[in-house]
């Protein structure tokens, strides 16, 4: 497995178990560190330990070579993800949203230096103003078809790669 870039994800309130499991998958082919299910995102194993069989499913086996955390909050993450030293003395890590945003820039600018944190939302709703102006930088992917959007675990596989 080649590892070039300490990358973290946040999936926050993301509603589907199918999703979450996609994206379990794509975190383990893009050799993401680790992802924080955060708000009411499902995860691998609920808090007594019980597998969540639609999540496992569609992982794969996934979800037992990444790390994850469950973690309620997302905003005492982010100020924890923010305030964090890194090995390099330095303070914090640079946040990521994905999402459509009237500040978004174009996901194939976007460069990563060091260890980066990539956030993203609800299916339907997305991510919250709130959220977004706590991010270093909001990306999206431009749509050439009629709907707005791609579905998260797509987006974010297409994102992860291209900053590789």
């Amino acid at each position: 497995m080649v590892k070039t870039k300490e990358i973290f994800l946040i999936l926050h309130n993301v509603r589907s178990s199918q999703n979450v499991g996609a994206i379990f998958r794509v975190a383990d082919a893009a050799g993401a560190s680790k992802i924080y299910l955060t708000g009411y995102t499902p995860a691998p194993r609920d808090r007594f330990g019980r597998p969540n069989r639609q999540v496992i499913k569609t992982a794969l086996g996934a979800e037992k070579f990444v790390k994850w955390a469950k973690f309620q909050n997302i905003s005492k993450l982010i100020s924890k993800l923010k305030a964090e030293s890194l090995s390099d003395g330095k303070a914090g890590y640079k946040l990521i949203a994905l999402e459509i945003s009237p500040k978004s820039v174009d996901y194939r600018k976007v460069k990563i230096t060091g260890p980066t944190v990539i956030i993203v939302g609800n299916e339907v709703r997305g991510l919250s103003p709130k959220i977004l102006t706590r991010c270093d930088l909001v990306a999206e992917i431009p749509m050439r078809g009629r709907k707005e959007s791609l579905n998260v675990a797509v987006a974010l596989g297409v994102f992860l790669f291209s900053l590789f």
